[in-house]
């Protein structure tokens, strides 16, 4: 008996098995009404991680520089409340982080297309508390931009 197929579909995921026994999921966005690629579609997970990590980046860097002056063991808390701040301000007004710009993605409501500064604050304290961020759905939204009604999208 020949066992490959059945270990390929559990190496490759749920949702692989589940388009091979005949789903169809669609691509990400398309129930949110975005294109398949291109401007406003739907930002793929490794910018999305690539802008996180510039922005905790910056946040470690003023931490340590300005407020700690040196590395002590309140230079993680520090960064978590610059990182707080410059995504509310930042998201809340311009719809991205400095990161995120950087990575080409910007983060829009899904109603009107832009963030309002309390989107954005509901947004960013999901964000710091990690889990939320964590939990994707079949779109990739995690459940902080779900519960947010926001979605990050390609500029």
């Amino acid at each position: 008996m020949d066992n490959r197929q059945a270990i390929g579909s559990w190496l490759s995921g749920p949702r692989a098995a589940m388009e091979d026994a005949g789903a169809d999921f669609g691509y990400r966005g398309e129930q949110l009404g975005l294109p398949e690629s291109g401007p406003n579609s739907i930002a793929r997970p490794g910018r999305r991680l690539g802008a996180l990590a510039v922005d905790w980046g910056l946040s470690v860097l003023i931490a340590y520089g300005l407020i700690t002056d040196g590395y002590s063991p309140a230079t993680s808390n520090w960064a978590l409340l610059v990182f707080f701040a410059l995504s509310v301000l930042t998201v809340g007004t311009i719809g991205f982080t400095p990161g995120k710009r950087l990575f080409g993605i910007r983060v829009v409501a899904l109603e009107t297309g832009t963030v309002n500064p309390l989107r954005a604050l509901v947004r960013s304290v999901l964000l710091c508390l990690a889990i939320p961020a964590l939990v994707w759905d079949r779109d990739g939204r995690g459940l902080h931009d779900r519960l947010a009604r926001t979605v990050e999208v390609r500029i």
